[in-house]
């Protein structure tokens, strides 16, 4: 781990996705955290010794899932698949599949495995929120809060694009685990990698952690929230200044409102992935983020843990 003295920034963007705005000047606390996101090695340490089942090989209750088809109710989770060519990038359904058998120890399916696919040293993969703070808890730390990843992201750098300045490819130079090309048909993997890289395989930022943006999205503590504008104003309506250790959210906002009927909470991912790409998504930055069901895994999200500085 890396210990991250305490200090101010300046959280959020305004140039690229609305649910980053406003800017807003955040304190954190000192806190250590995970050099690198926790990889399939160190979860099959957790698994070995707790005999923790995780979320994606559990077959789904259709009772919590109103509208569930028939036959769906079986353990699995979500593997992106690239198309033959151009798609709506709206309609998600055209890369994305709910693959039986697929999980940690499979993360493309039930015909790959850590070994044939030499994942050891990758992040570990297909594990939910509870999958991750169930390890975080046995590790004795915890999963981070949104203001903590970004300012750990950040690497001392405040109001930069990216977690190396504002260049994204600075003379060409690979700097993280992106999607080059056109999504979801086309990587050229001028990074040298098609799916997840090993952790560290590019360059630490300044406070000499890897992998904080792009290879995998990671799960924090927060719950999702749209607005921080709101948000801010909730909770301290005299405040116009700098906000020590804000939190996300409840529980209850945030629930996904274009599926009222699905009643599961949404967390913040940050960090952005190896799907990541300048045509779609292009949230492999310190701001970016993204709302994801606690009960959701798919082959391009994982964590790394924190504990009290």
């Amino acid at each position: 781990m890396r210990r991250i003295a305490g200090g101010t920034f300046t959280m959020g963007a305004l140039n690229w996705y609305p649910e980053e705005a406003p800017l807003r000047r955040v304190r954190v606390d000192d806190f250590w955290i995970d050099e690198a996101p926790v990889t399939n090695r160190e979860f099959a340490r957790f698994v070995a010794a707790t005999g923790h089942v995780t979320t994606a090989e559990i077959a789904p209750d259709p009772k919590d899932y109103p509208g569930m088809l028939p036959g769906m109710d079986q353990p699995g989770s979500l593997v992106f698949t690239k198309t033959s060519g151009p798609v709506p990038l709206t309609e998600y359904h055209h890369w994305w599949q709910f693959m039986f058998e697929a999980d940690w120890r499979h993360p493309y399916g039930p015909d790959s495995d850590l070994d044939a696919f030499e994942l050891w040293d990758h992040p570990v993969v297909q594990v939910s929120w509870k999958d991750a703070a169930a390890y975080a808890m046995w590790a004795g730390k915890r999963l981070p809060t949104e203001a903590e990843h970004e300012f750990a992201a950040r690497g001392g750098l405040d109001r930069k694009d990216f977690a190396w300045g504002d260049e994204l490819a600075p003379e060409g130079r690979m700097m993280a685990n992106y999607w080059q090309g056109l999504f979801p048909f086309t990587n050229t993997r001028e990074d040298g990698w098609e799916r997840t890289s090993p952790v560290r395989s590019f360059p630490a930022n300044g406070y000499g952690l890897y992998d904080m943006i792009g290879n995998v999205w990671e799960w924090t503590a927060d719950w999702w929230v749209e607005n921080h504008a709101a948000l801010k104003k909730k909770k301290n309506p005299q405040s116009c200044c700098t906000v020590s250790n804000p939190r996300g959210g409840t529980l209850r906002s945030s629930f996904d409102p274009s599926q009222p009927q699905v009643k599961i909470g949404r967390k913040v991912l940050k960090g952005g992935s190896h799907l990541c790409a300048a045509n779609h998504c292009m949230r492999y930055r310190p701001a970016a983020r993204h709302p994801e069901m606690i009960d959701t895994s798919t082959n391009h999200i994982g964590f790394r843990c924190v504990v009290r500085g």
